[in-house]
């Protein structure tokens, strides 16, 4: 088994872990010669390595590999869908030309898993995959890992500089707009002025070629009103460590295809607040396991921060139930094992 992908910070720790990993540019831009390159580029190793199999992620690079392992000539191609790039609030032009691109990339591909239900339901809707073809595995992650018992709360928050008693909420996502960076900071602000002592926590930080940095005027804002409350933490490892130190997780996404985050929240026990998108509110049982709030809507985020530090038992309630959902539905073992048993049958069906 190979993994291809540009390089990066994180190949020179996976290869010490075993992983076979090869890298070439795959371009994440509109340039046609970047893509183009990529795509040759693809399809000379695909041809060197003889794969019997390709299976892609992530939109850009899954649409370059679909193009050059059906010129390669690779037998059996899957792609895997973390949340397709169009969404309803797209405009109309442009929301068509992403579907239209999705299309041409089904065209190319023998099989597709998406990991939330109304991903698959759309990808029928509108001619992307036949229903023979498509498969909703969900998403998951490590139970052990996220597990709220092996976390020490009071330390994490020292660690951070947050007082123990002190209300905290926190974000875990890449600093971009459709992040609801924006709208999260805005509510931050509000909450903070009703609540002195309350603490916001940024889990993340911005990629090279995400092409965000308009939202800096956001962050210095934010930083002013609110001083040494606001936490930028950064890039972490310790992700279960920074969700122990949270009273409440929020993700105010405009997009998102089936949200991890949502899930190492809910499976360590804290009360959700995302917007209500695909994706989030197949995770999120509004007003079970958390509070489901429109996308754009600092004022909605805020009110439903106040809902929530303002009752305690109702927090560590939803938080309950969230962890239990999570138990029962994101288990990340049982979705490798039904993806894997998938890729098998597909391949056993063409004789690979």
């Amino acid at each position: 088994m190979t993994a291809v992908c540009s390089d990066g910070a994180f190949v020179p720790a996976l290869r010490t872990q075993g992983y076979r990993i090869e890298t070439l540019p795959i371009a994440r831009s509109a340039n046609p010669m970047a893509a183009l390159r990529s795509i040759l580029g693809l399809m000379r190793l695909f041809r060197r390595e003889r794969f019997d199999v390709l299976h892609a992620h992530t939109p850009v690079a899954a649409l370059l590999g679909r193009i050059a392992a059906r010129l390669a000539g690779v037998p059996l191609v899957i792609y895997t869908a973390h949340g397709f790039y169009f969404h309803d609030e797209m405009p109309f032009v442009k929301r068509r030309l992403y579907m239209a691109l999705e299309w041409l990339g089904g065209r190319l591909t023998d099989y597709l898993f998406t990991q939330s239900a109304e991903d698959a339901a759309a990808a029928v809707r509108h001619g992307i995959m036949c229903a023979d073809r498509v498969l909703a595995i969900g998403n998951g992650v490590s139970v052990a890992r996220f597990d709220p018992a092996k976390q020490d709360r009071v330390a994490a928050r020292r660690e951070l500089d947050i007082p123990a008693h002190a209300p905290v909420i926190g974000i875990v996502g890449r600093l971009v707009q459709e992040k609801g960076y924006v709208e999260f900071l805005l509510a931050a602000e509000a909450v903070g002025m009703q609540y002195p002592d309350a603490y916001f926590l940024v889990v993340g930080e911005r990629l090279a070629s995400d092409h965000n940095a308009h939202i800096d005027q956001e962050l210095a804002r934010a930083r002013q009103a609110l001083g040494a409350r606001l936490i930028f933490a950064g890039m972490r490892e310790d992700v279960p460590a920074m969700l122990a130190a949270m009273d409440v997780f929020c993700l105010p996404s405009y997009r998102e295809g089936m949200p991890r985050t949502i899930i190492e929240a809910m499976m360590m026990g804290k009360p959700v607040v995302a917007t209500n998108i695909r994706g989030a509110r197949e995770e999120v049982m509004e007003g079970q396991t958390g509070l489901l709030v429109p996308t754009r809507d600092p004022k909605a985020l805020a009110q439903a921060f106040i809902g929530l530090l303002d009752d305690p038992v109702l927090r560590e309630r939803m938080g309950q139930a969230g962890r239990e959902r999570a138990l029962a539905l994101y288990d990340e073992q049982r979705i490798v094992e039904t993806q894997v048993a998938k890729v098998r049958e597909l391949a056993r069906s063409r004789g690979i």
